[in-house]
C-alpha cells in the first residue's frame, strides 16, 4: 500500500496584482522558487516530491503541481481517487498498466490517468519531473485492490506524436509574419462550447508576442525553453525556465519573448479560448 502524507505547501516567489475583485489578477511562480516536500516521507530520498504552482492538491478544487522523481523511482501498482493530467517537464517517464512494456515518454509528452485505474509510474536515468493537474481533489493514492472503472480510458501521447496546427489551421493564432512558426495542439476539453480545455502552444526561437486571454481564466506552464514574461501594470518582467507558471483572471495580455537559442512550449489551460499575436 502506498501511503500519501502531505504537509503544507509553500508557493515560491509569486507576483500578483489585484486591484479589486472585478479587475484582472495575475500571478507568476518561478520554478526556482517552488518549495518541494515528499509525497511519502517514509520512503526517504526515494519518495517523489511535490511543489505547488497553484491551488492545493489536498483540497477539493483544481490544482497544479510539479512532481519530481529520483533516479530509479518505480512505484508499485496503485490507483488514484481522482483523474489527473500530466506533462513531462524533464527526464523520461513511464506511466501505464503494470503488465505493459516500458514506454518512455520524453519532455513535452502528455498523459492522463483515470480515477480508479491500476497503473505504475517509473522514471529513467537521471530522474525526472512532471507537471500534474487535477480539476478536483484531494489527490490521494490507494492500493490496487480498490480499483474501479469510472468510464474513462488513459491517454499516452509521446512528444514526437503530438499533432501541431498553425495559423492556417486554427483561428487562435493570428495570421501574420509575427506568428510565423507558432503552432498549437488541442489536448482535451471542448473549447468550442466554452469549456475548460488544455492545449500545447509552441513558439519559435526569438518569438515576441502576446497571449490575450479574451477575459477567460488562464493558467500556463512552461514545458520547454526559456521565456520572459510580463503583463504590463499587473506583473513585472521576469525570466522563466521550464517548470515555471503564470496565470490570470480577467482580461489580461501576457507579453512573451522566447529566447533565441531554442523553441518554447507551454501547456495552457483556459476557460474558453485565447489568442496569440506576434510582433512583426
Amino acid at each position: 500500500m502506498i501511503k500519501l502524507a502531505f504537509l503544507a505547501f509553500t508557493i515560491g516567489m509569486a507576483f500578483s496584482a489585484k486591484l479589486s475583485s472585478a479587475e484582472p489578477r495575475v500571478e507568476v511562480v518561478k520554478r526556482a522558487d517552488v518549495d518541494f516536500i515528499p509525497l511519502n516521507p517514509a520512503r526517504g530520498d526515494a519518495s517523489p516530491k511535490a511543489g505547488v504552482l497553484w491551488g492545493d492538491i489536498r483540497q477539493d478544487g483544481p490544482s497544479g503541481a510539479l512532481i519530481t522523481f529520483a533516479e530509479g523511482f518505480a512505484s508499485p501498482p496503485h490507483i488514484h481517487n481522482i483523474t489527473y493530467r500530466a506533462v513531462v517537464i524533464d527526464g523520461l517517464v513511464h506511466n501505464y498498466d503494470p503488465q505493459a512494456e516500458t514506454m518512455w515518454m520524453g519532455q513535452g509528452s502528455f498523459w492522463t490517468q483515470p480515477a480508479g485505474e491500476v497503473h505504475v509510474t517509473s522514471v529513467g536515468p537521471g530522474g525526472g519531473t512532471a507537471f500534474l493537474e487535477i480539476l478536483s481533489g484531494p489527490y490521494l493514492v490507494r492500493p490496487s485492490p480498490e480499483l474501479f472503472d469510472n468510464g474513462e480510458r488513459p491517454i499516452n501521447v509521446e512528444a514526437r506524436n503530438v499533432v501541431w496546427l498553425d495559423a492556417a489551421d486554427v483561428g487562435w493564432i493570428s495570421e501574420s509574419d509575427g506568428t510565423a512558426g507558432a503552432e498549437m495542439s488541442f489536448l482535451w476539453g471542448m473549447p468550442s462550447e466554452g469549456e475548460i480545455n488544455g492545449t500545447f502552444l509552441k513558439l519559435p526561437p526569438a518569438f515576441v508576442g502576446t497571449v490575450e486571454t479574451l477575459g477567460a481564466a488562464l493558467k500556463a506552464v512552461l514545458v520547454r525553453g526559456a521565456l520572459s514574461h510580463d503583463a504590463g501594470e499587473f506583473s513585472p518582467s521576469v525570466d522563466l525556465e521550464s517548470g515555471s507558471y503564470f496565470g490570470s483572471e480577467g482580461d489580461v495580455s501576457h507579453n512573451l519573448a522566447c529566447a533565441a537559442d531554442a523553441e518554447c512550449v507551454l501547456y495552457v489551460r483556459v476557460e474558453g479560448k485565447y489568442r496569440l499575436t506576434g510582433i512583426e
